[in-house]
């Protein structure tokens, strides 16, 4: 491959000086000082990178253009790493993190920030390798029964070193099994608290020698994710057999301890035994042994639910290497008898690991206008009572969100109807994991998927569409700001020297086609859903920082970009930009002899990508002018105010610099610091003109949205825009709500709507983001002991921030 592939025009565009990357190695951009440095070394960088972001793109293209073997051309690798040296291609972090020339060895679940499941055990699988995972709850689609399930035992060897032994080690499992009362000390753990805990351990983790029925299965747990995911595939398709006449033995006492180093994540330290038996004993103890029970007509704990419920008690085990926690969307029919049930299951059962969100289309939405206008019929008010419902809730706390399954692409295309139906388990099955005792299962949810009235949904922040029964999407930025071939310090916004502009939109489309390309080769890589990846060769590449670069390219800010005609010029460049991507991908597969990518197009929420550069975050709009970012790390103090031993190292690094730091009460172990942040797009000069979310009103955001699907998305090959609108509680109410979302939701793909109360009126223990005055903001920035941090938040820097700016 010599990179003149048809649709790879960069011999042409090389002519125009500065608008290739070139293959000699350019300089990596620096990261954002304080919470870009803070987020590369807690999820990007390896020891060997030696905090270098050019070691990272060195190792990253290699991994990548390794998937070629030798047809690898190294011409194009060398544009590649200088595109994401640059931060111009900024690859998703699961790419940054393990991007190395061993990528051709490795599964692509660790690759893939997209996916979905209709299994339990296939969506435990995917979230121990870091996929976010969709999954649809419909009545269609919930297959199994657990309270078919047959009766489970655990056991864990005592001479493992996980079993609690001290009674340091008892009042920790006490805690973490929710034994004890919640903030019980290890001071106020008493003699009868503790002999209550042993006393739980003896009746629920199974002896050695204990009697067991002669037909029970045994079933040793391997010591890897594939090994975990295999052991919830036997329970549950035991559970869709109806075994419940047979026992279970799960032996767990093979999984290596809590904190020892996972070699496929990079060394960070593994969970432990105690973690899956927990959600193990939580599944048992919640869904299986009640669901036995239940009566044929509860409505409480049908099918659906209990998968709900299995999914959430698994997930809450599922800690990557220290790194990330599961991320899901669950979703449900809104036409399904329990949809009321789905819609209060975070407000009042607790399920917090999933996005949850109600499956709709225009019968849903024209159903909600006919009931109130007076309509009997009754499925208008069952419309009504629905979107009643899911807006008290989400006016509460969020959720549940409304997803127009009818304008999903698949939905468009006919795509999903298009996937075969096996039946023979080569739809979950790959050289690391292969589905066997889920065959039978896995067929009737093809069957079942054929007749269902969404066989689509979407990944956990709703950008993409997947099909049902499994599916993933390989996704990536391009940050069109980072792709100036000139210092964006000697550039008056909006008014760019001819040649400069040519070369800048050239290499915009460089980095685009770059990133196309990478994302591709990445679906070559080893795949449990390795035929629909075939199928389907789906791929979602957008771009980040779109109000830094609107301002700096073409001087326009966020209410100019609301005029098509005043800001012609940024959506004609992201129109043809949209273009150049779909037809590099068409271009690609046809050489690769793939088929042709079904989705080429999307925004993602790019929210750890986008910090390494202090850019906007993929379409979303600046929170804040100045604030500390909170980041979460593992660690707490002990009585005598060091550090404990199993503490991120990186706790007291940041404690001596001066950051803030608090540790949390509402998640025991965890901490939080704190880092000065002013946006970069405060330091390019923009003053009064920046925009931020609350300042933006509804409608202008659903204004945003629709003209990022017209240009951006398009009508072919395209995903969706991810994107969080918040409403403000003390300046719409309730019904000011309903009205606004019946307005502009239907006219989108999707789009999540987060109502909020002012930060101070919120309760919380902290938050993500908390904005502060500039008086104290500078005060913060004054008392941390990092040169890095002074350079990028100075006064002149303040000065623009509170809308008065030098330049």
């Amino acid at each position: 491959m010599d990179g003149s592939l048809p649709g790879t025009d960069w011999a042409l565009r090389a002519r125009i000086p500065g608008a290739s990357f070139g293959t000699a190695p350019v300089p990596a951009r620096p990261l954002d000082p304080g919470m870009g440095l803070a987020v590369a070394r807690r999820t990007v960088f390896r020891p060997e990178d030696a905090g270098d972001f050019g070691r990272v793109a060195d190792r990253v293209a290699a991994g990548n253009m390794a998937l070629l073997g030798p047809a690898a051309d190294p011409l194009e690798q060398a544009r590649l790493r200088n595109a994401i040296a640059t931060g111009a291609l900024i690859t998703s972090g699961r790419h940054l993190q393990h991007g190395d020339a061993a990528q051709p060895g490795r599964n692509m679940e660790v690759f893939t920030n997209c996916a979905t499941a209709a299994a339990s055990f296939s969506l435990f699988y995917l979230l121990l390798n870091g996929s976010g995972v969709g999954r649809a709850y419909d009545d269609d689609l919930a297959v199994v029964d657990w309270g078919r399930a047959p009766r489970l035992l655990l056991r864990l060897d005592p001479a493992h070193p996980d079993w609690p032994r001290t009674r340091a080690e008892l009042h920790r499992f006490g805690a973490e099994f929710g034994l004890l009362p919640w903030g019980t000390t290890l001071e106020a753990f008493s003699e009868a608290q503790e002999a209550e805990v042993r006393a739980w351990i003896a009746r629920e983790v199974v002896a050695e020698d204990a009697p067991l029925p002669a037909d029970t299965i045994r079933h040793e747990i391997a010591d890897s994710r594939e090994g975990w995911a295999k052991a919830v595939e036997l329970l549950e398709s035991l559970a869709f057999a109806g075994a419940a006449d047979r026992t279970l033995l799960l032996d767990l006492s093979a999984i290596r301890p809590r904190g020892a180093p996972i070699g496929g994540m990079q060394g960070r330290p593994a969970s432990g035994p105690l973690s899956l038996l927990r959600g193990l004993v939580a599944a048992r103890q919640h869904v299986i042994e009640p669901a036995r029970h239940r009566a044929p007509d509860d409505e409480a704990l049908a099918p659906w639910e209990q998968a709900l419920l299995v999914d959430h008690y698994l997930s809450v085990e599922v800690q990557v290497g220290g790194a990330r926690r599961a991320a899901r969307m669950a979703t449900k029919n809104w036409r399904d008898p329990g949809i009321l049930r789905f819609i209060r299951a975070k407000s009042e059962g607790g399920l917090w690991t999933a996005n949850n969100s109600v499956m709709v289309d225009a019968a849903f939405w024209a159903g909600v206008r006919a009931a109130q206008a007076g309509s009997a019929d009754p499925g208008h008010a069952h419309a009504l009572a629905v979107f009643e419902e899911a807006t008290r809730c989400a006016f509460i706390n969020g959720e549940p969100g409304f997803i127009n399954g009818d304008k999903l692409e698949d939905m468009r295309t006919g795509a999903a109807r298009a996937k075969p139906v096996h039946g023979d388990g080569r739809d979950v099955r790959s050289a690391r994991y292969q589905a066997d005792h889920a065959v039978p299962l896995l067929a009737e949810l093809a069957r079942r998927v054929q007749t269902a009235r969404f066989p689509v949904t979407t990944n956990p922040c709703g950008e993409i569409t997947l099909h049902v029964t499994g599916g993933y999407c390989v996704i990536a930025d391009v940050a069109p700001l980072l792709a100036c071939p000139a210092d964006l310090a000697t550039i008056n916004p909006g008014e760019v020297p001819a040649e400069v502009a040519a070369a800048w939109d050239a290499r915009v489309e460089d980095s685009l086609r770059l990133g196309v390309r990478f994302l591709m080769r990445a679906n070559l890589m080893d795949a449990l859903y390795g035929e629909e990846v075939r199928r389907t060769n789906r791929m979602g590449i957008g771009p980040t920082g779109l109000h830094e670069w609107a301002w700096m390219r073409f001087g326009l800010a966020f209410d100019d970009l609301l005029d098509e005609d005043r800001a012609a010029p940024f959506w004609a460049m992201l129109d043809r930009l949209s273009a150049a991507a779909k037809e590099e991908g068409v271009a690609y597969a046809e050489a690769l002899g793939l088929a042709a990518p079904v989705t080429v197009t999307t925004v993602k929420p790019a929210g750890t990508t986008s910090k390494l550069f202090g850019l906007t975050e993929g379409a979303h709009l600046p929170a804040r002018r100045q604030y500390l970012r909170w980041v979460q790390f593992k660690g707490t103090k002990d009585d005598a105010g060091a550090w404990t031993q199993d503490s991120d190292r990186l706790l007291a690094e940041y404690e001596a610099r001066g950051y803030p730091i608090r540790t949390l009460r509402s998640f025991p172990g965890m901490s939080v610091v704190g880092f000065p942040t002013l946006p970069l797009i405060q330091r390019l000069g923009i003053g009064d003109r920046l925009v931020t979310a609350p300042e933006a009103s509804p409608e202008d955001q659903y204004r945003w949205l629709s003209l990022l699907e017209r240009y951006w998305i398009g009508a072919e090959r395209g995903n969706q825009v991810s994107y969080t609108l918040k409403v403000f509680t003390d300046r719409h109410d309730l019904e000011a709500f309903r009205a606004m979302l019946l307005e502009h939701q239907p006219q989108i793909r999707c789009c999540a709507i987060l109502p909020s109360r002012p930060d101070h009126a919120l309760g919380y223990e902290y938050l993500p983001e908390e904005e502060v005055p500039a008086g104290r903001f500078a005060a913060l920035v004054a008392a941390v002991r990092d040169p890095a941090l002074h350079e990028a938040v100075d006064l002149a820097h303040l000065q623009c921030a509170g809308g008065v700016c030098p330049i």
